[in-house]
């Protein structure tokens, strides 16, 4: 690269657990490029994920159509959406990063809304529009791959290579106060082993049923003295929109009567990442929190449904997958998740 320190737009705009998977890309343009200027353009579902990243210079948030308030007009969205683009324009971007595998023309389209110089993305042959990416590196799908080695390969026209560092999430201080005044409140001797179990999951095949859980809790406190925060999507079940876990919670917190819970309902993402942060371990079952508590440096214990456990594993830290030949996480038994979470513990002495 001539530019000795080149201005970056990172952009990333779907899930939670995709953007966790692009700060190890973060960190090592930052660790490459101390002295550059790195901006990262998200949208407001998953811009949480980034607060507080010392990599990170500025963070832009754009709201998605569906992801509006309620009440808020869809011209408003696009008024502000306008507002944000006119200001990153000021930052005559030396390169915009496309950080996502495969080429992707909605992030090209918003690199050259930014108005960056230069767009460093991936290019697949025969796809329309990929041409005008100047900067390009040719996508080849590799089903041995995890999603952060996919999108890091991005990097090697920029001299970095190597093995990708961890993922990196940095909880608010303020969440982290509420939090712990909290377990304090529940339990005001600090535990030992303070195990976060998460309950929610957006696809019905990583749904584990409540009684498992609450009986794998039983089974983890008896053999390791071991105290729980409990985390879950707030809201019913039969809410089209937003449906939550709050009856799920409730029936694991009754048949758990007697072992030290601190039930926290988690209604954004920065209660989720600070409750998550104060865990010894985690449990839970593929999806942003699982990414979370990865870039948290939890060890983990994930339930695995319908999805590329090669792909999507926890990055960076100790971790057990479990998947039954079902693909469905509902079939996996309880004595198989003691067995996981027994070798997680293994694995760390």
């Amino acid at each position: 690269m001539s530019i000795a320190e080149p201005r970056f737009l990172v952009i990333r705009r779907d899930n939670i657990g995709d953007l966790v998977c692009t700060t190890p890309l973060i960190h090592a343009l930052r660790q490459h490029f101390p002295k550059s200027t790195i901006t990262a353009l998200v949208n407001s579902y998953n811009a949480p994920v980034l607060a507080n990243n010392p990599d990170i210079d500025a963070l832009y948030a754009y709201t998605k159509a569906k992801h509006r308030p309620a009440g808020s007009s869809i011209l408003k969205v696009y008024w502000d959406r306008l507002h944000i683009f006119w200001r990153l324009r000021k930052y005559h971007f030396d390169y915009a990063i496309l950080a996502a595998p495969g080429f992707q023309p909605r992030l090209l389209r918003l690199a050259r809304f930014a108005g960056a110089k230069h767009v460093l993305g991936f290019t697949e042959p025969g796809k329309r529009g990929a041409s005008a990416i100047d900067t390009g590196v040719l996508y080849e799908a590799d089903k041995r791959q995890h999603e952060v080695e996919a999108v890091f390969k991005l990097l090697a026209t920029l001299g970095i290579n190597g093995e990708p560092p961890a993922a990196q999430v940095f909880p608010q201080a303020d969440e982290v106060a509420c939090a712990t005044e909290a377990l304090h409140g529940a339990m005001p001797i600090r535990p030992p082993l303070l195990i976060g179990i998460h309950v929610s999951a957006r696809k019905p095949s990583q749904r584990w049923p409540a009684q498992h859980f609450a009986d794998l809790m039983k089974r983890l406190h008896t053999e390791h003295q071991a105290s729980f925060m409990l985390f879950w999507s707030p809201g019913e079940t039969g809410n089209s929109l937003h449906p939550g876990d709050d009856s799920k919670a409730q029936e694991i917190i009754a048949a758990t009567k007697g072992i030290p819970i601190l039930a926290y309902p988690t209604h954004n993402l920065g209660q989720l990442v600070a409750g998550l942060s104060l865990c010894n371990m985690v449990v839970c079952s593929d999806g942003g929190a699982m990414h979370l508590a990865a870039g948290l440096g939890k060890p983990i214990l994930c339930f695995f449904g319908k999805s590329d456990a090669t792909r999507w594993h926890p990055w960076g830290v100790p971790y057990v997958v479990l998947q039954s030949p079902s693909l469905d996480v509902a079939k996996m038994t309880v004595d198989e998740a003691l067995n996981g979470f027994r070798k997680l513990i293994k694995a760390q002495c």
